[in-house]
């Protein structure tokens, strides 16, 4: 193809309707103007230092340039078209066919999967929580969905949310069936409003300290009440507290993670709307953020494999919810409403929580004293 010192096209580029079939032709594979380059480079023993020289850029530029990093501009077609030959309009007709091959492709190999994606994530509730502005296109709903993940595209979402959903693979079972997109739209809303709650550094000792006094919250009926003041003081321990609720497909109730080593993320779901659910899990997620380390992802569900991370959890959400010094006390309680209320005042804590360490120890029946539970509603919010 390449004859002597100069750049001589080969029989396929000899005419003016050849060209046109090159530029029709659309082939499976692309070849960047940065091949030809090199090959012509090859054949006359041409350094890239050399080149680059006769061309006036730097060895980086020139680098940029082979590897397609770099477009070539009427500028630059010009300089090639004098340093090895070809015209300038043939440079910037590879240049064109060459970024056009690349983005259908692209788009070929992403058509099908991009649309498979979108099938993935719980779209309706994302626009009905406000999470994403209505669009009848997909395009659109592509470009926004990538917007809402943070992400340049589908391949880097899936090592993002796929690595850090990989990491909590292992605590769920096989009746914990959420759906990745679902899990994953729940887990970056959460992290979005994170971004809005302002945290001290995180400090273990004083979020300890602090739980023991998040007790009392348990008693206040209204979650416009509780909720906030949850959010501000365990924001002051350096832990962001975000309340999601988990659309359609996801079935996590509480997720924790560090965005940071110096900022945690504890997102609640209020999936079951019932005080003594809520309130446990809470201090379920943040025996996680006080017992175990920073690089995992605990996600949970009503049906959890017993690990030991996860009793460890359970029972740290248990004695600050009723400290061993009640626990004797606890067990001794009769199925008696007014008994359970005193027994939950005295403690400082809200009578459905006793209910369901009651019913959680096998004291009291599933269906039983579950009037003393407080029921949320998200329109109450």
């Amino acid at each position: 193809m390449w004859i002597g010192g100069g750049l001589v096209a080969s029989k396929s580029f000899a005419s003016k309707q050849n060209m046109v079939e090159l530029i029709e032709f659309k082939p499976d594979w692309t070849s960047s103007p940065g091949e030809t380059i090199a090959d012509i480079l090859e054949e006359r023993n041409l350094s890239v230092a050399e080149f680059a020289n006769r061309m006036g850029q730097t060895p980086r530029d020139v680098q940029d340039l082979l590897t397609g990093s770099s477009m070539i501009t009427i500028d630059t077609a010009r300089k090639l078209e004098v340093v090895l030959g070809a015209s300038a309009a043939f440079w910037m007709i590879r240049e064109t066919q060459y970024r056009d091959d690349v983005i259908r492709l692209k788009s070929r190999d992403q058509g099908p999967s991009s649309a498979e994606w979108l099938r993935g994530l719980p779209l309706k509730d994302m626009v009905r929580f406000g999470w994403l502005k209505p669009s009848s296109h997909s395009p659109d709903k592509l470009t926004a969905c990538l917007s809402f993940f943070g992400v340049p595209d589908i391949n880097v979402w899936r090592r993002v949310y796929g690595g850090v959903l990989e990491t909590a693979a292992f605590r769920t079972s096989l009746s914990f069936d959420s759906e990745t997109g679902a899990v994953a739209a729940w887990l970056r809303q959460g992290e979005l409003q994170s971004q809005l709650i302002p945290c001290k550094p995180w400090d273990s000792k004083r979020f300890q300290e602090a739980l023991f006094e998040f007790r009392s919250l348990t008693r206040k009926k209204n979650p416009k009440t509780f909720l906030p003041d949850l959010v501000r003081r365990s924001a002051d321990c350096g832990v962001a507290v975000a309340i999601v609720r988990a659309p359609t497909g996801c079935r996590a109730s509480g997720a924790t993670r560090f965005l940071s080593s110096a900022k945690a993320l504890l997102v609640l779901s209020f999936r079951y709307l019932s005080d003594d659910h809520f309130w446990f899990t809470f201090f379920h997620e943040a025996g996680h953020l006080v017992l175990h380390g920073k690089n995992v992802l605990f996600l949970e569900g009503r049906d959890m494999p017993s690990t030991k991370e996860e009793r460890e959890a359970n029972d740290f959400a248990a004695q600050v919810l009723i400290p061993s010094e009640f626990q004797a006390a606890l067990l001794n309680l009769r199925a008696d409403s007014f008994e359970v209320i005193r027994f939950a005042r005295r403690i400082g804590v809200s009578p459905g929580i006793v209910v369901g360490q009651l019913q959680h120890l096998g004291r009291l029946r599933r269906n039983q004293l579950n009037i003393l539970k407080r029921r949320f509603s998200w329109n109450s919010q």
